[in-house]
C-alpha cells in the first residue's frame, strides 16, 4: 500500500491504480519473488506499476483475499499480505507506464474504488507505522 502526505492539507493520500486486464481499481501488487523478501517484492512492484520508491516496512500491516482469473479461465483464490510503502520518489519513466491509471486519493475514496471487501477495510482503517 503506497501512501504519501497529503499535498493539500492533513492526512494522506493512497495510490489506487487499474489492473491491466479488466481496468479495476487495486492496489500494485505482484507474486512472491525467488531470492526476494515479500516486502522487497511489493517495493519492486510499486516502482513497476506506478513508479513509486520509498520506505517500506518489512512486517505486513494486513491482507485481503480475491478471486484471480487466470489465463486459462480457471479461477484461483488469492492471499494478498499488504506492506506499508511510503512514497519519498515518483518516477516520471516506468515499466508499466501507459498500462495503468494511477491515482493518489484519500482512503476513504480509495475503499470506494476498490471491490475486495477486506481491503476496503484495510484502506479505511489504515495509519502509516
Amino acid at each position: 500500500m503506497c501512501f504519501r502526505l497529503a499535498e493539500d492539507g492533513p492526512g494522506i493520500e493512497i495510490l489506487v491504480v487499474t489492473s491491466r486486464d479488466s481496468g479495476r481499481w487495486i492496489i500494485p501488487k505482484g507474486w512472491p519473488m525467488k531470492g526476494k523478501e515479500p516486502y522487497e517484492a511489493a517495493a519492486i512492484e510499486a516502482r513497476q506499476e506506478a513508479g513509486v520508491s520509498g520506505k517500506v516496512r518489512k512486517k505486513p500491516v494486513g491482507s485481503y483475499t480475491y478471486l484471480k482469473l487466470m489465463d486459462d479461465g480457471e479461477v484461483v483464490p488469492c492471499v494478498v499480505d499488504v506492506f506499508q510503502v511510503e512514497a519519498t520518489r515518483l518516477a516520471g519513466k516506468f515499466k508499466e507506464k501507459g498500462e495503468r491509471v494511477l491515482a493518489w486519493v484519500t482512503p476513504d475514496e480509495a475503499a470506494r474504488r476498490v471491490r475486495e471487501v477486506e481491503l476496503k477495510s484495510l484502506l479505511v482503517e489504515f495509519r502509516p507505522r
